[in-house]
């Protein structure tokens, strides 16, 4: 072999382990930019969805406790935001205003606010599977990466 095909040999090398190294970084980058993002992102989403199904919970055993216990009336602490609670007395407990969202409340008595609750629920449990899959997948094409970055690395050590 002449030393001008050793040359060529070496710079054919050289820009392998130059663009193994550039497929590494991307790779890299797509994990940390981009698939971790997503995925924390959808966590993030499936807890707000948790949130609300805990507070969907918390209103449907306090309508059953007045249902059950045939309250007329009651003395209820009220959040005014802030953490800032007041005590108020409920004369009626037959008819309940219940956060419809953005902004809205829409008065229902206590079993109509039970049935909107447990619509709400199935609604909210079946986007947070949603997301709890989404969130499986994303998992798994990470998981994907970091094999396929291995292996490079794996090459990228052989030819050096």
């Amino acid at each position: 072999m002449t030393s001008k095909g050793v040359n060529s040999i070496d710079f054919d090398s050289a820009s392998l382990l130059q663009e193994r190294e550039e497929q590494i970084f991307k790779y890299e980058r797509f994990i940390d930019e981009k698939l971790k993002v997503n995925l924390q992102n959808v966590l993030d989403s499936r807890d707000k969805l948790f949130e609300k199904l805990s507070h969907l919970m918390e209103l449907k055993t306090k309508i059953q406790m007045v249902k059950d216990e045939k309250l007329s009336e009651m003395k209820a602490m009220i959040n005014l935001g802030s953490e800032v609670y007041v005590q108020a007395k409920v004369r009626d407990t037959s008819r309940i205003f219940v956060d419809v969202g953005l902004g809205f409340h829409v008065e229902y008595t206590l079993d109509e606010a039970l049935q909107y609750a447990d619509v709400r629920e199935k609604h909210y449990t079946q986007q947070s599977e949603e997301m709890t899959k989404k969130a499986a997948e994303i998992k798994t094409q990470i998981k994907w990466c970091y094999e396929i970055l291995s292996k490079l690395m794996d090459l990228q050590a052989e030819n050096q």
